[in-house]
């Protein structure tokens, strides 16, 4: 069973904006599923309709088997959503927000707390755990909010820009939680963020959207395999020698593009063979924005 679908789902708001268009989508369990895109791209309509705040228009979605639209207790039972806002309580300190929310989702009171000062670990807040929210900066609260996302332990995790507002320090403790839920435990993370290297950096899986509409799915290779770009291949060398195709882009350095990696040594033995000192040799595939920016460019050039 897939842990996430999305058949032909599809939201029209009230007054005529389609915020979703037809979206085809799954994503198997412990996958660490980028949907990028820039704000206003319809990724936090998404994730509303994913998890029963709104129903969609046309289509469906079915997390773990379940339709949200008509069953959206069971799917919250079995999810975790950490949106860029999130609300708790002020007045309460942290470790009394994270044993609130364990008592709602039904946690014995021991295993709450135990559950509650091992996220507080993790997500270096331990120190932090007897202060009152209302003194907690932009950047604990967005750690609390995590702790309060997994507090039931779900087996599908809805981020919305989960390191926005983290120092360095902290966005490496949330991402390497994040690695481990995936690795260890089987969590299917959805992360919504219009940073893109970042998730690079964290991602299996990718999902580019725009204008509600979906550009295209899947790793980072297959997705290379959408554009004509090729790869960017770039030398520093001295010496020269004239007559291959590439481009100087300053002293002693120069750049070509290939499709295939079989290019290389055949570019570097005639390098050497004609007189020239190779000094670096370095192979660029085409990294996620310039796939999302060819991407965009396509659908503009056909809808002239």
């Amino acid at each position: 069973m897939n842990a996430v679908a999305l058949e032909n789902l599809s939201k029209t708001y009230t007054g005529g904006k389609q915020a979703v268009k037809q979206i085809r989508l799954t994503l198997e369990q412990g996958e660490v599923f980028g949907f990028l895109g820039p704000n206003g791209a319809g990724k936090t309509t998404t994730v509303k309709l994913l998890n029963g705040m709104l129903a969609p228009s046309e289509g469906s979605c079915r997390v773990l088997g379940v339709n949200p639209a008509d069953e959206p207790e069971k799917v919250h039972a079995v999810s975790g959503v950490l949106t860029e806002h999130a609300q708790m309580y002020d007045n309460l300190t942290g470790m009394q927000n994270l044993l609130f929310y364990a008592a709602v989702f039904g946690i014995p009171a021991g295993e709450g707390k135990e559950r509650a000062k091992d996220l507080l670990r993790q997500l270096g807040l331990e120190e932090a755990k007897d202060r009152k929210l209302s003194a907690y900066s932009t950047g604990m609260r967005q750690r609390l909010s995590l702790a309060r996302a997994l507090i039931h332990r779900p087996q599908v995790l809805f981020l919305d820009e989960p390191t926005s507002g983290l120092d360095p320090e902290s966005a490496q403790n949330v991402n390497q939680l994040i690695r481990e839920l995936a690795t260890k435990e089987g969590v299917t993370i959805f992360l919504c963020t219009h940073q893109l290297r970042y998730a690079q950096e964290i991602c299996t899986r990718y999902g580019l959207i725009e204008e509600g509409r979906l550009l295209a799915a899947g790793t980072l290779e297959q997705l290379q395999g959408k554009i004509p770009s090729g790869t960017t291949l770039q030398i520093r060398a001295a010496h020269m020698p004239k007559g291959l195709p590439l481009r100087c882009i300053g002293k002693n350095q120069y750049e070509t593009t290939i499709q295939c990696g079989e290019e290389i040594p055949r570019l570097v033995r005639q390098i050497v063979e004609g007189g020239g000192d190779i000094y670096y040799v370095s192979e660029r595939k085409p990294s996620l924005e310039d796939i999302y920016f060819a991407l965009t460019a396509k659908k503009k050039e056909a809808a002239r």
